[in-house]
């Protein structure tokens, strides 16, 4: 298939899918369209196994669309831009501290635990997987994915206090992930003979802060830019320039973190519109054009992760490490969150609900499945059958009960959530659309 032919197909079940969710399902976008998709998987599959071709043709779609490459270097920028555009970065600021704790020490924590772990579940299978590999399973796991989670907090009526902790973490953690995989990988693969503690601070600084000061820069200068014209039609341009050019400037050229600095780059050009620095026409254009962009994308992500089900296969070690993965990553979670939250406690009050939400809500999607994907070599189909199985757990099951389980933690008298609805700067973390 032809490029157009791609994209072409994928808008088109995209719109079908995103049709039948708002007509008939009516669950927030995410879980609706992962919902249709891996329906229509399923009846592929079923298809295939009893004569018909559409297995085979479906298969040599998917192989054809590349998930990996398309989510890390085209769809990943524009997400994560879109996302941190509508954060209140005013209000982000006040919880800094917590936010770049949950984005650095809990995922290393997070990975160290869900490595030692899933080297004891496929070693009870006999499933031979190196210690080495499951670090990199750990390190693809751990970081929430910012999409996924944003996402589903649009759709809930989440106290702004703990909405702002959990998409500020999600927001910049996954650069952190992608940071460790690369180092877990390169150990596992041998790819690196020469890694020292020294040697893994440098690079997570270099990629960490530089990501961070490259969309720091990127971001004022864009913002400077947008006040000095009225012409919203140029605006966009250098949003999207931003985007493109400045991920690229990040992975290619200075090889800092990309994601982190698409995240900078988008909370300094969100806050500038939101000081009203530019005119209220420039900002509602720019403003619709990425709720559209993100719309569009997202829609198109979940419709991906739904379809990825044809690819994968399972049999009964790597349903069981499945399961094993699954309750490991979320208590993996809970204690890597856990430790910084405790860290704070003397200045902030924290509560066992508050944990519990953070944990159940840290979303994993595009991103785990995109890193699992580019493993290659014998390990490959495990790795990516697991994290397929972990992800769909986190895109159906929590993306649909973390309402609810808000809801009841709320009125609960174990927590008096009058203290995190404490008084803000701008009571919006999400700028009124």
């Amino acid at each position: 298939m032809t490029g157009y032919e791609i994209v072409a197909s994928l808008v088109s079940l995209t719109a079908i899918a995103s049709y039948i969710n708002a007509k008939f399902i009516k669950l927030p976008t995410s879980v609706g369209v992962t919902l249709v998709s891996l329906i229509l998987s399923l009846f592929v599959t079923i298809s295939g196994k009893i004569g018909f071709e559409l297995n085979d043709i479906a298969q040599d779609f998917i192989d054809s669309i590349s998930f990996d490459e398309t989510f890390l270097e085209g769809m990943l920028s524009f997400l994560l831009f879109a996302g941190a555009l509508h954060i209140n970065g005013l209000e982000l600021s006040r919880y800094k501290l917590l936010v770049i704790l949950l984005a650095t020490v809990s995922v290393i924590v997070s990975t160290i635990l869900v490595g030692y772990a899933m080297h004891g579940v496929t070693t009870m299978f006999n499933i031979g997987i190196p210690m080495s590999y499951c670090f990199v399973f750990g390190a693809l796991i751990s970081p929430t994915d910012p999409i996924a989670v944003i996402g589903i907090l649009k759709h809930l009526k989440v106290p702004k206090p703990l909405e702002i902790k959990i998409a500020g973490e999600a927001l910049f953690n996954d650069g952190m992930g992608i940071v460790l995989f690369v180092i877990a990988l390169n150990i596992a693969t041998g790819a690196q003979q020469q890694i020292s503690p020294t040697n893994i601070f440098l690079c997570f600084v270099k990629q960490g802060i530089g990501g961070g000061l490259l969309g720091v820069v990127l971001g004022l200068l864009t913002s400077y830019l947008l006040k000095t014209i009225d012409d919203y039609d140029v605006g966009v341009i250098l949003t999207l320039a931003v985007v493109t050019g400045g991920y690229t400037l990040a992975h290619s050229v200075l090889h800092v973190s990309g994601p982190i600095a698409m995240a900078g780059a988008g909370l300094i050009i969100g806050s500038s519109m939101n000081k009203g620095k530019m005119t209220k026409e420039t900002v509602v254009r720019i403003d619709s054009f990425w709720e559209l962009i993100d719309g569009v994308m997202n829609a198109i992500l979940f419709v991906l992760i739904g379809l990825e089900f044809i690819s994968i296969s399972f049999d009964f070690e790597t349903s069981m490490a499945s399961i094993a993965a699954i309750i490991i990553a979320l208590a993996a979670r809970w204690i890597s969150i856990s430790l910084p939250v405790s860290f704070l406690n003397q200045n902030r009050r924290f509560d066992s609900a508050i944990l519990i939400i953070m944990t159940w809500g840290g979303l994993r999607g595009g991103i785990s499945i995109a890193l699992a994907l580019s493993i290659q070599g014998e390990y490959h189909n495990f790795m990516v059958s697991v994290t397929y199985a972990v992800v769909l757990f986190s895109i159906m099951v929590q993306g649909l009960t973390i309402s609810p389980l808000i809801k009841a933690k709320m009125e609960s008298d174990s927590y008096n959530y009058k203290n995190e609805k404490e008084k803000l700067p701008n009571d919006n973390m999400v700028r009124e659309r």
